[in-house]
């Protein structure tokens, strides 16, 4: 196992385990928490042998969201913080969009709360396992913060009433909520949260490498198209992947009623 003083790193056979690791802290996302994430993030995807990531969080928190006290250390700067507030959103976005962009999954295992930008961190993995004790909010408004970054990922998982109602009352919700609500995949009991989530990845790992990174960029990239735009996209994405050797491989097995032989 590796560590730096905020984030955890384990490989467990071909899925990367991530645990951000400021428990003290309910795992709020400093700038160096954010950075280290997302390096990490970058590095999975760059590395063959990882097929799937797992992000979860020590201690009885998930992610508490940004760091406000590191936020408001900066008020006393002589532009009363902003261009620290500045590069505070635009590397949480990066950090973020790195998630979306990787070529590997990124699968959530959500223990304890996840509120603010840890619960568009939940949003913004493809995948998400919680704990039954886990609990999600977009709290921001209760405290003079409306939550505007949380709220561009929240509102590409839920319903729009779901997410207007997370983010206008600012109140908790329950794991079974964030399930009805499609935040999360899978509700389990505590001590199972990680396992479930990595159970995810190891049959994600089993599947044909460079057909799920086509998957996954066409799902992010086709979302934000109109449909027949959309439609014309996926198509092309079709051909594409109908030519590559991993679609030969797998239609052939297919056919010959046996199992596919990925490469590895």
């Amino acid at each position: 196992m590796d560590a730096n003083d905020s984030l955890l790193r384990e490989d467990r056979d071909a899925v990367r385990l991530l645990t951000l690791n400021r428990p003290n802290a309910r795992n709020c996302l400093s700038m160096d928490l954010m950075t280290a994430l997302h390096g990490a993030v970058r590095d999975a995807g760059e590395t063959d042998s990882v097929r799937a990531v797992v992000l979860t969080g020590a201690g009885p928190a998930f992610s508490s969201g940004h760091d406000l006290k590191e936020l408001t250390a900066h008020r006393n700067d002589p532009d009363k913080g902003r261009a620290f507030y500045e590069l505070t959103m635009r590397t949480c976005a990066d950090m973020m969009l790195a998630i979306v962009r990787s070529p590997k999954p990124v699968i959530a295992a959500v223990n304890g709360i996840a509120t603010a930008a840890g619960c568009q961190l939940v949003a913004s993995c493809d995948l998400a396992v919680a704990s039954v004790d886990a609990r999600f909010a977009t709290p921001g408004v209760n405290i003079g913060l409306f939550c505007s970054t949380p709220m561009v990922a929240l509102s590409r998982n839920v319903s729009r009433k779901g997410a207007m109602e997370m983010l206008l009352l600012g109140e908790m919700i329950d794991a079974d909520d964030a399930w009805r609500l499609g935040l999360v995949n899978r509700v389990v009991e505590a001590d199972r949260v990680v396992n479930e989530a990595m159970e995810f990845g190891r049959k994600i790992a089993a599947k044909p490498t460079r057909t799920l990174k086509i998957g996954k960029g066409a799902f992010y990239k086709q979302l934000e198209m109109p449909l027949e735009e959309a439609y014309r996209y996926t198509a092309d994405v079709m051909v594409e992947n109908m030519l590559d050797s991993e679609a030969e491989e797998g239609i052939g097995a297919f056919l010959d009623k046996r199992e596919p032989n990925w490469p590895r």
